[in-house]
């Protein structure tokens, strides 16, 4: 074996067998939850909050409709809970859909 070859060998043993020490690190906290509520208004159809509530959410359609329903009928529906920043992403986009969504931290 060249000196080269033996030197390498060597040096892979080395890094095999040390051990380095990280510091310790607490784990994440994880983030407050928010709801995101949307409310009922009279501009907008029903169909149109469906359909904006599956393009921006998870929801599927029957979930979609339920919580449209749930809105027209007693004013507002969750619709789903999430970390603020997420929330508040949530807001925005469905403001910029014309439809009424607010919220508030998940006591």
């Amino acid at each position: 074996m060249s000196s080269e070859g033996a030197k390498q060998q060597e040096a892979h043993a080395i890094d095999a067998t040390s051990t380095a020490v990280m510091p310790f690190r607490p784990p994440p906290k994880l983030l407050p939850p928010y709801k995101v509520i949307m409310h009922n208004d009279d501009k907008n159809t029903a169909e149109h909050a469906i359909i904006t509530i599956m393009s921006l959410t998870p929801l599927n359609e029957q979930d979609a409709t339920e919580r449209t329903n749930e809105a027209h009928t007693t004013g507002c529906a969750l619709l789903l809970v999430t970390h603020k920043e997420r929330a508040e992403l949530y807001q925005e986009q469905f403001q910029s859909a014309s439809l009424t969504v607010t919220i508030e931290p998940d006591a």
